[in-house]
């Protein structure tokens, strides 16, 4: 297949390319700093694009995953507003984009997040579920709905509503490590709050059978088994052979990422489950987060 990516040099979209073309899929990258003859333009400010460029192209997938990081710096009202915009008029470019191709692509799959639940306690929750009130179940709301321009247009969407993700060389895992390593890891808070989360490998894989299966709709690219945080940091410090004894101190993590953040991102509980994916008849390689920090680890 060609697929175009956007965030293709971010964390999660890096990753897949390497897989895409390992598998012998042809990729297109789509960046606001083109490095290239090969990769298309796009300003999210200007809502401008290379839309000649891309429909010439011809491409079966296209493949959303740019916006700026949550988690990188402390909720600020000016990084709130790039967080939100960055995803929703980023989207909202690519779905009219592709709206008005002459050779539309069999399939549009747009990224999202879990953080679209909310605070949700023990609640088991599926891609069938109500969104939360919170600022990042807004900014979810606000990013799918940028996506129906798509649908409207008859183009095959997919939402991937993404969980915490385990990679010892990014995501949530690559900060966690240090403190662990030292003797010095611990439980966030009371420690019961439910942790849904995703190799990196699952994601990439979860990803590409979405694209090779054509698959339409809404999926949770979490595990099937949540965790709650005391087990993964009990879990995470056997792995590394390291005790857990004490809590994470939290007022320094508030101190540095805001408190709102790290209620959120850290204290939030969300038990999700990927009901549609699973009933589309994807594998899990890691489904127990024991086997999953061993192998990611490894």
């Amino acid at each position: 297949m060609k697929i175009a990516i956007t965030g293709s040099h971010g964390f999660l979209g890096s990753s897949l390319i390497d897989e895409l073309v390992k598998q012998g899929h042809e990729v297109i990258r789509i960046s606001r700093s083109p490095k290239n003859e090969s990769e298309i333009g796009f300003d999210i400010e200007k809502q401008e694009m290379d839309s000649q460029k891309l429909d010439d192209a011809k491409i079966d997938v296209l493949i959303h995953l740019a916006g700026a990081g949550i988690g990188e710096k402390k909720w600020s009202n000016e990084q709130k507003n790039e967080i939100l915009d960055s995803r929703v008029f980023g989207t909202k470019l690519i779905a009219q984009t592709l709206s008005g191709l002459k050779n539309k692509p069999k399939l549009f799959i747009s990224a999202s997040a879990i953080g679209i639940y909310g605070n949700r306690g023990e609640e088991l929750l599926t891609e069938d579920s109500k969104p939360g009130e919170d600022f990042l179940s807004s900014v979810c709301i606000a990013w799918e709905k940028e996506t129906k321009v798509a649908k409207d247009a008859r183009i095959n969407t997919a939402i991937l509503r993404t969980g915490k993700k385990k990679k010892k060389n990014g995501g949530t895992l690559k900060r966690m490590l240090l403190p662990f390593k030292i003797g010095a890891g611990g439980r966030l808070g009371s420690g019961k709050q439910m942790m849904s989360w995703i190799t990196q490998n699952d994601w990439t894989n979860a990803v590409i059978y979405i694209c090779e299966k054509q698959l339409a709709g809404t999926y949770n690219l979490v595990a099937p088994c949540a965790v709650t945080n005391e087990q993964f940091t009990k879990s995470l410090g056997a792995t590394l052979h390291r005790p857990t004894i004490l809590p994470t101190p939290l007022l320094p993590l508030k101190i540095i990422y805001g408190a709102e953040l790290v209620e959120a991102l850290l204290l939030g509980s969300q038990n999700v489950v990927p009901k549609a994916l699973l009933e589309a008849g994807y594998k899990f390689e890691s489904e127990d987060i024991d086997s999953a920090l061993k192998t990611v680890l490894d």
